[in-house]
Formats: C-alpha cells, structure tokens, sequence
C-alpha cells in the first residue's frame, strides 16, 4: 500500500533536512517535481513522491549503499 499523505513545503524541509525556503527555491528553479495536488492555491506532493524524489537526488546517490 502507497503512501497518501500530502506533505507541503514544511514537511519536505523536515525529511530532507533544510529551512521550508530552501525547497520552495528548488521548486522555483525546477529541481522538485510537480506538485500531485494544488489546494487553494498552495502545492501538495505524496509522501512517496518526495522519497522517491529524494532518493534520486543528485546529493543522495550511494549513500544507501
């Protein structure tokens, strides 16, 4: 089963561990994909959608190995 919580801008901050800035400039300069919701204006992504996001991060490949 998938995770389908949305997480905003703060949760991404707080998993990947940076200031909620920090990750709406990745937005801004296209390094974060689309968002899977838009609510009242605001971006919303899947929980699993940011890890799998995360784990293909140019700063993250081999850190799992």
């Amino acid at each position: 089963m998938t995770d389908r919580r949305l997480w905003s801008y703060k949760d991404i901050a707080a998993h990947i561990r940076v200031q909620p800035d920090t990750v709406r400039s990745y937005r801004k300069h296209g390094l974060l994909p689309p968002p899977d919701q838009v609510e009242h204006g605001k971006p919303y992504w899947y929980a699993e959608t940011i890890r799998v996001w995360v784990s293909r991060r140019p700063s993250n490949r081999g850190r799992d190995r």
